[in-house]
This record gives C-alpha cells, structure tokens and sequence, in this order.
C-alpha cells in the first residue's frame, strides 16, 4: 500500500503568539486524538513534532556544501512536524489529511507520496 508524508506547515508570525499552557495541552490532545483515531483505522505509521527551531539547512554547489540558519528572509513559514501515514492513493491521504487538527488552526498540510523502491 502506499505511503504518504504529511508536513505540518506553519506560519512563523502565528507562532510568535503566546497561548497559555492549558490552550498549549488542549491543542497536543487534539493531536493525539487524531493520530489514535487514524492508528485505529490501521493508517498511521509514525510521526513527531519537530522541536521549536529553525535547524539548518544545506545547500551544495561548485564550492563544496555550506550549512546555513534558517528560515531565510524569503520563507514566512517552517514545518512544525510531520506524520507517515498509509493509504490506497492520493484521494484516500488527502481525505485523512482532512481530519488533522492542524488545518483547524489555518496551517496548510503538504501531502507527498512516499517512492518506495521494491
């Protein structure tokens, strides 16, 4: 069956808005709630919340490899987390896509098949 990534896009600016520790736990609930309920459904595969940094990034080219910061002037947004979940096509991960807490809070999902080489 295939694979699909789920990124949890962001936007930097919301982020920067402060939400006090019970909203903080009430929005990890909800999270939870929808991964168990697709983990019910034998769809989810794994997934994590990244860490509240930017991280790096690398970019290659005729001089060698650079490790730059992120996120740069042109990025207003960085991925927050992601899931892998397993459905029979694109229609199927979109629609579970759909169910994700995430898109409550006007974030955007980016939903990419996974290229599983037999």
């Amino acid at each position: 069956m295939p694979q699909f990534m789920l990124l949890l896009h962001d936007d930097v600016a919301r982020l920067d808005a402060e939400a006090s520790p019970a909203e903080i736990q009430a929005i990890i609930a909800e999270y939870e709630a929808w991964r168990e309920a697709v983990q019910a459904d034998g769809n989810m595969l794994g997934g994590h919340k990244l860490k509240d940094e930017f991280g790096q990034s690398l970019v290659g080219g005729g001089d060698g490899v650079r490790v730059v910061d992120g996120p740069f002037t042109e990025s207003k947004e960085l991925i927050g987390g992601l899931f892998i979940i397993k459905a029979d096509d694109y229609e199927q991960a979109v629609e579970i896509s759909k169910t994700c807490p995430h898109l409550k809070h006007g974030s955007r999902i980016e939903v990419r098949q996974i290229d599983l080489v037999d």
